[in-house]
């Protein structure tokens, strides 16, 4: 069992909206940084977005505005990313990321120790 999984990909036309999550299992996501990252074929991942443990955001240019973070409140071991007015160029493979060491600021290209196996986003009319 990885130790996130992500749900909720598929296939939508531009200008839709998917709503992805992230479950953690075997512990909680309290306090955790946590971070959406994705890949398009033939790219280097890159991130989407981040949340550190005191619940600072990081959105990357190209999404902010139309991506966001939520929690599930009635599940401390579930993550959103909702994904509005999506574009072509959003396709990809999105994972989840988190780390259990306390930041106060959250950053793409810190250590993330659980990953998920992802989900892919294709948008396409």
């Amino acid at each position: 069992q990885l130790p996130l999984v992500e749900s909720g990909g598929g296939l939508v036309q531009p200008g839709g909206s998917l709503r992805l999550s992230c479950e953690a299992f075997g512990f909680t996501l309290d306090y955790h940084t946590i971070a959406w990252f994705r890949q398009a074929p033939g790219k280097e991942r890159e991130g989407v977005l981040c949340i550190s443990s005191n619940g600072a955001t990081n959105y990357a240019d190209s999404v902010r505005g139309r991506f966001t973070f939520s929690r599930d409140n009635a599940k401390n071991t579930v993550v959103y990313l909702q994904m509005n007015d999506l574009k072509p160029e959003d396709t990809g493979l999105y994972s989840c990321a988190s780390d259990s060491f306390y930041r106060s600021t959250c950053s793409f290209k810190d250590p993330y120790a659980d990953w998920g196996q992802g989900t892919q986003v294709t948008v396409a009319s």
